[in-house]
């Protein structure tokens, strides 16, 4: 697989298993005709209390109704109004039985804990959820290169970018056939460097990121494939 190959798989994966989390959570149901103002007082009553209404319809791209819809599932699944990053870590495994998923489900957690205090809230989720669904391309790409900016300071090294893609062999590797070659995620981080490593100084910026995914018909797709999710 190519280095374009590995930023789709990259992103799907992503996009793919938060949305799949959901669902576990049960987060992502139908939104009824009946959805209406109990949620919307019950979303002042939860232990860890999220954003007000008006202030999520503010930060997302979602309706009243499907927020409402999507805090009474939140609520279901998780009355505390919590989900630690043990738990996250536990439904990302139940989808890769073959693999270990433990460390791509850490750095994905970390993406989402936008507070970082160890713990996903529902405008954690939500908020997320907005981004990756129905939010443009520059969002889009800037949450993906958070994702990829482990330490968060601004730059992507080869350091970071080996550590991401270990992780995503970790999860999907012996799935694969044939086996993937140990050398595989230090030769898909060199491919990823000569591509998005526009000035040649080592680390990419989000600007180079920005630049270089713009340009790529392939990537720009595979952002709106998930738009109508939900």
């Amino acid at each position: 697989m190519g280095i374009q190959g590995m930023e789709l798989c990259a992103v799907a994966v992503v996009i793919l298993l938060f949305i799949a989390v959901l669902k576990q959570f049960g987060i992502l149901e139908p939104i009824s005709v009946e959805d209406g103002g109990d949620a919307e007082v019950e979303l002042s009553s939860v232990r860890h209390q999220p954003e007000g209404l008006e202030q999520l319809l503010a930060q997302t791209k979602f309706t009243k109704k499907e927020l409402q819809s999507l805090y009474r599932g939140f609520k279901n699944e998780c009355p505390s109004g919590l989900v630690d990053e043990e738990t996250f870590k536990l439904i990302y495994s139940q989808f890769f039985p073959q693999g270990d998923a433990s460390t791509y489900a850490h750095f994905l957690f970390d993406a989402f804990d936008a507070d970082r205090n160890g713990a996903l809230c529902f405008q954690d989720f939500v908020v997320g959820l907005s981004i990756l669904l129905r939010g443009t391309v520059h969002q889009k790409l800037k949450w993906a290169f958070n994702l990829y900016d482990i330490n968060k300071d601004g730059y992507i090294t080869k350091e970071e970018m080996l550590e991401i893609m270990k992780s995503i062999y970790d999860m999907m590797g012996r799935c694969t056939h044939p086996t993937l070659r140990d050398s595989a995620p230090a030769e898909h981080v060199e491919l990823f460097f000569q591509k998005m490593d526009r000035n040649g100084d080592g680390v990419v910026t989000f600007e180079e990121f920005l630049e270089t995914c713009q340009k790529d018909k392939d990537i720009m797709s595979s952002m709106q494939i998930f738009e109508n999710v939900i």
